[in-house]
């Protein structure tokens, strides 16, 4: 196999250009065997240049890694490279860094791709191929799929199955007969414009490294940019036109850890593959890579109780190949392994085959960078935050659960709740298995774009608290934060444990609510207020202002309350019912006792609600809902009677229906246990007529369909048996010396003597 040499005349320097498939494991171990064979003095690979000092870093990470690209004090602006171990890319990387020969980066820099990117309004979710290639803009389909162009001629209907049986099932890369080919379909083609920059680009590059003196180059790029490296190159006057006048803006690079599942869902030209850990297995297997792959699989159902044994591997390796040779294929591929597994040691159970799919065909490998890289100083400290926590980023998805009574857990609580209040969604919050408020559940995922979110809050501080803190400061100082959002951020201050915001954001918190003057914003706020005030306890965070803004809180609702309930339609009582549920479970979690002559703030809201309850202009949907909430508060001993005059024949059924609806949202369970409020609602029920049974059936069934279904089932049991009383009742008011004569009737009638 050889290289495709460009001539540099007699005796002259020699360019070979080496056209890959991006993440592919035939493509890297080709192109290692062809630069030990050539034993270049430079090499040139398709990236960005600003990323030439970080090419020493390469050799101490750990791939996956990307190179990410940003813009200082915009890093919405930013594009990532990302490299696997099994990228031809990085291969060259590490034999020229091994090898001691010069290695650089020859496409468009990212100051011009990413000042391109905002002329165009572009941002960083849109698709940029990995190591530089992007698609954008094509005008020739051929270009958007070069590869299944070629599949295609070939008679397949599958590219990635073409390029497996072409090149990764080989034991060497036909470098010029790819070249070759790629030149044909590129026959007649024009690149657009973003192209010919890139294009140009490489070629200057080239020229530069020739003007150096270098005698053997080798170029590893994408195959579609071969033949624009190859052969006469166009005059350097001409790419310095098509270069000159370009956008630019200051990037800084670096690396990054990237992810085979984030490596998997990529696009562009040559970016994506769907198969990451197929092809790291590919690259790493010395040899028979279908039968350790077979062999793996066994062991990762076997870690999750499934019966797989050495007998299910054999008949499984047997079957992919006969598969592979059914099929004309040099060597089982995936999808030959894949069926393998599904029938044989899967046994056709789509769980398994799934279960797989994700810990070996995507795989949750996550790379490593070292100290050395450059990082802004948040990143550091968070990485020093990490090893003294004993918190190791992962791939997937981790559990942990915290104890908040010990130290190390509740410092680990804190450093999570800092990078959600930063944007760095790390961990996700969950319910908590154990009892009690000092335990938390997260489950925690490392994704690459957390360290982009890292460098945007860069300029916030230098360490994850204070960088936290001064995120809840400005937060609090915006006029365009909500109330309630404004309350959310104390209680998110005192789980970071961020005394230093915590004055400001009180500050603003206390201004907002004496000038609001919307009694569901202040009911929608002080739940998260009363829970907050809490973590003085649970946590040993200081919460001391709260007290005076929530009881200030708490006697404006229940100044506005009254008029807050007036008119409404069934949307709007439902919305304000949340809001007075909401509220009654605040104060409960506060004290019982007022401080000398002071009334307790329970006290003084089910004072609120009893006055509310009272009036006649209630919709039914209130009125019922605080009677249940009085009631189970001990408030009421008429209980019984209000649910006869809501249910009394001179009201109109929906309404009745709306407040039964509210006084059984608290649960089912009072009816079994109160014999007299069931008779009332039996007897209500019987008495409508079809057509206002009608009516009402919707309201019912919103209602009774909330119970649990055993309470539904004790309900029912408590009406048949509450029937089934009536009836014997009955038969024992039967007057038996009046029936006498009827009975001796029937028996006569009936041929029977009664003797």
């Amino acid at each position: 196999m050889s290289a495709l040499p460009v001539p540099g005349g007699a005796g002259g320097p020699i360019v070979s250009v080496l056209g890959v498939r991006h993440h592919g494991p035939g493509s890297a171990r080709a192109v290692r065997q062809e630069l030990e064979r050539l034993r270049p003095d430079a090499i040139l690979i398709e990236g960005p240049p600003e990323a030439d000092p970080l090419v020493t870093l390469a050799p101490e990470l750990e791939p996956p890694v990307a190179l990410l690209a940003h813009v200082p004090g915009a890093p919405a602006r930013a594009a990532f490279w990302p490299f696997a171990a099994f990228s031809p890319e990085w291969q060259a990387i590490l034999y020229g860094t091994a090898a001691g020969v010069p290695v650089r980066f020859c496409d468009l820099p990212a100051a011009h791709s990413l000042a391109e990117d905002e002329d165009r309004g572009q941002t960083e979710d849109e698709d940029r191929g990995e190591t530089g290639d992007d698609d954008r803009g094509a005008t020739s389909g051929l270009r958007a799929d070069p590869i299944g162009s070629l599949a295609a001629a070939a008679g397949y209907d599958d590219p990635e199955r073409w390029w497996e049986d072409v090149v990764e099932h080989r034991g060497d890369t036909p470098f010029e007969v790819i070249a070759e080919a790629m030149a044909a379909v590129r026959e007649g083609y024009e690149p657009d414009e973003r192209e010919a920059r890139r294009e140009a680009y490489m070629r200057k590059t080239l020229r530069a490294a020739l003007k150096e003196g270098y005698g053997r180059i080798a170029v590893i790029c994408g195959a579609w940019h071969v033949p624009a490296l190859t052969g006469p190159l166009p005059p350097a006057a001409r790419d310095n036109a098509v270069l000159r006048g370009l956008p630019k803006m200051k990037a800084e690079l670096t690396w990054v850890p990237w992810t085979y599942g984030r490596l998997a869902s990529w696009s562009g030209y040559g970016a994506g593959i769907t198969s990451p850990g197929w092809y790291h297995h590919l690259f790493g297997a010395p040899d028979r890579p279908v039968e350790r792959w077979l062999a793996e699989a066994a062991a990762v159902l076997r870690d999750e109780g499934l019966a797989v044994s050495s007998a299910h591997v054999i008949e499984s390796v047997r079957l992919a190949h006969t598969l592979a040779t059914l099929r004309g294929r040099p060597l089982a591929g995936l999808g030959e392994v894949t069926e393998a597994a599904r029938a044989v040691l899967c046994e056709g159970d789509d769980l398994a085959v799934e279960l797989i799919q994700r810990r070996m065909v995507v795989g949750d490998r996550l790379g490593q960078v070292t100290d050395g890289t450059p990082m802004v100083p948040l990143q550091r400290d968070l990485r020093d935050q990490q090893r003294r926590l004993r918190l190791r980023p992962e791939a997937l998805d981790r559990e942990i659960d915290l104890d908040l009574r010990k130290p190390l857990d509740l410092d680990r609580s804190h450093l999570l709740h800092r990078l959600g209040l930063l944007g760095v969604g790390w961990g996700a919050l969950g319910e908590s298995r154990g009892k009690g408020t000092f335990r938390e559940t997260w489950t925690l995922r490392w994704r690459p774009e957390h360290d982009l979110a890292l460098i945007e809050q860069a300029a916030l501080g230098t360490t994850v608290a204070g960088a936290a803190a001064q995120r809840a400061r400005d937060l609090a100082a915006t006029d365009r934060t909500a109330l309630a959002d404004l309350t959310s951020l104390v209680e998110q201050c005192l789980l970071a444990d961020l005394p230093q915001a915590l004055p400001e954001v009180l500050a603003a918190l206390s201004a907002r609510a004496a000038l609001d003057t919307d009694v569901t914003h202040l009911m929608a706020a002080l739940p998260a207020m009363v829970r907050a005030r809490r973590y003085g306890d649970v946590r040993g965070t200081s919460a001391e202002g709260l007290a005076v803004i929530v009881r200030s809180m708490l006697e404006r609702i229940c100044v506005g309350l009254p008029v807050a309930v007036t008119g409404l339609d069934e949307d709007a009582a439902a919305g304000l019912l949340k809001h007075v549920d909401a509220v009654h479970a605040a104060v409960a979690l506060l004290e019982t006792e007022g401080t000398g002559d002071e009334v307790s703030p329970r006290s003084r809201w089910l004072v609120t609600l009893r006055g509310v309850s009272d009036r006649q202009d209630l919709h039914g949907l209130i009125e019922g809902r605080l009677t249940r909430i009085l009631l189970d508060a001990g408030e009421l001993d008429d209980a019984g009677d209000r649910m006869a005059r809501a249910m009394s024949r001179g009201q109109v059924p929906v309404r009745a229906a709306a407040w039964v609806e509210g006084f059984l949202a608290g649960g089912g369970l009072l009816l079994v246990h109160d014999p007299r409020l069931l008779s009332l609602v039996d007897g209500w029920l019987t008495g409508l007529s079809g057509d206002q049974f009608t009516d009402v059936l919707p309201l019912l069934r919103r209602t009774f369909g909330g119970f649990a279904a055993p309470e539904r089932r004790a309900i029912g049991e408590r009406v048949r048996s509450a029937g089934s009383g009536a009836r014997e009742g009955q038969r024992q008011d039967v007057d038996e010396r009046r029936a006498a004569a009827a009975v001796a009737t029937v028996l006569a009638i009936l041929g029977k003597d009664d003797g």
